[in-house]
């Protein structure tokens, strides 16, 4: 198994889990909170199938990476992102950020330039600013976040179960969109993720990503799910969409915040094309 070393604690390594499949142009996809690179599973065949390098990742503190007390916030990620694909060499790749990971997609090209990047996709994702603020009234409010924090610390099994039930909308979807099975197996990839790293993570989404995507001038493709109950389309997408000029926006209707999974068959092609 992969792994790239990108600092220390301590005595030990923080090192970061990734796989790097199939060949031709190289596309990186960053996962979701409280996930993992595995979380891309409907995905990875898909892109390799069209001819793609396909890289996922572990970001620290989940999967398989290592699970440090601290530095949990969005430069440390995209610093991170950076190592990865300076290790790998990767030229000309597109960036792919599900949810949390489309932070890391802003971060990393606000900080970092579009050197080795040439194309970035935002599914279901953060940017640009969740926080509600006076001169940010489109935002959420901050309450939400320390509920959010609360119920981690009292029980973060349990936070999960909810979670990820509002996650795949499961009282609607399932059945149809989404199984039992398939939503207890990304309960227990997030369950096995660092508890410090769960709960600082948190804090983390409250990033101003604004100034990050005016910065952006590659070819950018929005995805979003319309019924979204984790990070509601009016407060994300759209704004995205329209601070990134010239960037390409995808409704998917009735679509969760899981769309990756139970809209897969919406997400893949238009993923397939833009990447083309």
């Amino acid at each position: 198994m992969p792994f790239i070393t990108v600092g220390k604690e301590n005595s030990g390594n923080i090192d970061l889990y990734y796989e790097d499949h199939g060949s031709g142009s190289p596309v990186v996809l960053i996962h979701g909170w409280p996930l993992s690179g595995a979380s891309w599973e409907r995905q990875v065949p898909v892109l390799v199938k069209a001819g793609h390098r396909v890289i996922t990742y572990d970001r620290r503190g989940f999967g398989q990476s290592s699970k440090p007390l601290s530095n949990y916030h969005y430069n440390t990620f995209a610093d991170d992102l950076n190592q990865l694909l300076t290790k790998l060499d990767l030229r000309g790749a597109a960036l792919a950020g599900f949810s949390m990971g489309g932070g890391e997609v802003a971060r990393y090209l606000g900080s970092h330039g579009n050197e080795r990047v040439n194309k970035a996709v935002f599914i279901s994702a953060i940017p640009p600013f969740l926080l509600k603020t006076a001169e940010n009234p489109e935002g959420v409010d901050k309450s939400v976040f320390d509920g959010i924090e609360a119920a981690i610390l009292a029980d973060r099994p349990a936070f999960l179960t909810k979670f990820f039930s509002d996650f795949y909308n499961v009282d609607v979807l399932r059945g149809s969109r989404i199984s039992d099975q398939a939503v207890h197996m990304s309960w227990n990839v997030a369950v096995s993720a660092s508890p410090q790293g769960t709960f600082d993570c948190v804090s983390a989404w409250l990033t101003d990503f604004r100034a990050d995507l005016a910065k952006i001038t590659i070819p950018t493709l929005v995805i979003h799910g319309d019924a979204d109950r984790i990070l509601p389309f009016a407060a994300t997408a759209k704004r995205t969409h329209e601070l990134v000029k010239g960037s390409r926006l995808v409704t998917v209707e009735g679509g969760p915040h899981g769309i990756t999974w139970t809209h897969a068959d919406k997400v893949n092609p238009e993923l397939v094309n833009f990447l083309k």
